[in-house]
């Protein structure tokens, strides 16, 4: 949502070095100084996330403490009686996206993907569409309008890469003993992380590890490791460096760019195009249609060593939302 740019709005997390305090209360009496409105917005899909209902109660202490006005929240969630959506509702909105589901022992991962897939894309999809309707000065129905136009462009990309050459490729070489190493500045970044924690459930499961590039614990990659690269422009000098000593170490790597001309297209072995025609400065879908994009990749995955009679334990698909969300 950093990509609104309109009237000089603000987009921040805690988990910016930026953000002026240690607790929302803290941060709270800086925001009411520099700002005439805040807005805290949440996404959580059960709605019981410890971290959002402790910023929630922080806030609303705030404002109850304060007597002020300038603050207001929302809420995306799947479940409008939990905690979270109650707190919320004192204070600002909550708008229920469906979703989410119950953890319960099944194998539908391949029709609704892993790991809370409808929900998070789907948030992902509304914040989207969000940020251009607020880029664009429409009205609130502009919003809806603008997931429909999108639906109908994302169920063709999905559709090609799956079918490609290149993502059988991809499930060929993740079910074997491999390392995989992701990597992305800027937003591609978070779009990365998203992708890499599904995936390291199912490589994690085979005795392998998934890295993002330059992360903490990154070691050096062996030959015959996979590394999958995301940068909009395909120039993006530190990209294209984590490339090229990738392929002198002999792994593979796939990129996924706006331009199938880019530095980065061309020096890599496979790739994936996601071509968006947008100017300088405006929001662009390139990121979440990324996202999109890899998301069938644990699934395919899944379904692959399923085919090879390694059945994947139920817990490794729900495991992780179940416990943190």
């Amino acid at each position: 949502m950093s990509q609104i740019g309109w009237r000089s709005k603000v987009v921040v997390t805690p988990d910016d070095p930026g953000f002026p305090g240690k607790s929302m209360y803290d941060a709270a009496n800086d925001l009411e100084r520099r700002f005439k409105k805040v807005l805290l917005l949440i996404n959580s899909g059960s709605g019981l996330s410890g971290d959002s209902i402790a910023m929630a109660q922080d806030l609303t202490r705030y404002i109850e403490d304060k007597k002020t006005s300038r603050f207001s929240m929302g809420l995306i969630t799947s479940s409008l009686s939990s905690p979270l959506a109650k707190l919320v509702r004192e204070h600002g909105h909550v708008v229920k996206l469906k979703g989410r589901r119950s953890p319960k022992p099944t194998l539908e991962y391949s029709e609704i993907g892993i790991m809370g897939d409808m929900f998070e894309l789907g948030s992902l999809l509304l914040l989207s569409m969000m940020t251009e309707a607020i880029f664009r000065n429409l009205p609130v129905d502009g919003v809806l309008q603008l997931c429909e136009e999108e639906f109908a462009a994302l169920g063709p990309i999905i559709d090609s890469n799956l079918e490609s050459q290149t993502y059988a490729r991809l499930v060929d070489m993740m079910e074997k003993r491999t390392n995989l190493f992701l990597g992305g500045k800027g937003t591609a970044n978070e779009i990365i992380k998203m992708a890499a924690v599904r995936l390291f459930h199912i490589k994690g499961f085979l005795g392998d590890n998934v890295y993002i590039a330059r992360g903490v614990n990154t070691p050096r990659p062996r030959a015959g490791d996979l590394e999958i690269l995301l940068s909009f422009s395909g120039e993006t000098k530190p990209v294209i460096s984590w490339c090229d000593v990738f392929q002198k170490l002999n792994g593979l790597v796939l990129s996924i760019t706006g331009e199938d001309t880019s530095t980065l297209a061309e020096k890599s072995d496979l790739h994936i195009t996601l071509k968006e025609t947008v100017k300088l400065g405006q929001p662009r879908r390139f990121y979440m249609r990324a996202a999109y994009a890899l998301s069938p990749l644990p699934v395919k995955l899944a379904e692959r060593l399923d085919e090879r009679g390694l059945r994947l334990p139920e817990y490794i698909i729900n495991w992780y939302h179940s416990v943190t969300q």
